[in-house]
């Protein structure tokens, strides 16, 4: 089992900029690929970004497509979601996941076994 815990969360004016960390423990070696997901009020929780953990895959939801940038530090086992230009839209519970095996596109839940437990991050207009 992979444990996750997210920082970074937090309050920020619309346009402005957030930095996300997951860092990863316990079976980080199963580790195949790293999503972001979120979960705004009576939404669905749904696929922001994906990367591969040996590199050479990154995948993004439209809605964030060019103004978020997951990347991973393999040596300190930590993935990261560079959020610039946010949108009050934006507004959501963030949650990172680990993924043992890399399937597809890496954008369903179910292809992630570990979930960390969120971090708040709210935009205001």
């Amino acid at each position: 089992q992979v444990q996750l815990v997210e920082s970074g969360g937090g309050l920020v004016q619309a346009g402005g900029s957030l930095r996300l960390s997951c860092a990863a423990s316990g079976r980080t070696f199963s580790t195949n690929a790293m999503g972001w997901f979120r979960q705004a009020p009576g939404k669905e929780r749904e696929f922001v970004a994906a990367i591969r953990w040996s590199g050479g895959f990154t995948t993004y939801a439209d809605s964030v497509k060019g103004r978020f940038t997951i990347s991973r530090d393999n040596a300190k086992n930590t993935a990261y979601l560079q959020m610039n230009s946010l949108k009050p839209e934006d507004t959501a519970v963030y949650y990172c996941a680990a993924a043992s095996s890399f399937i597809g596109n890496m954008r369903g839940r179910y292809m992630y076994d570990s979930w960390g437990q969120g971090t708040q991050v709210t935009v205001s207009s």
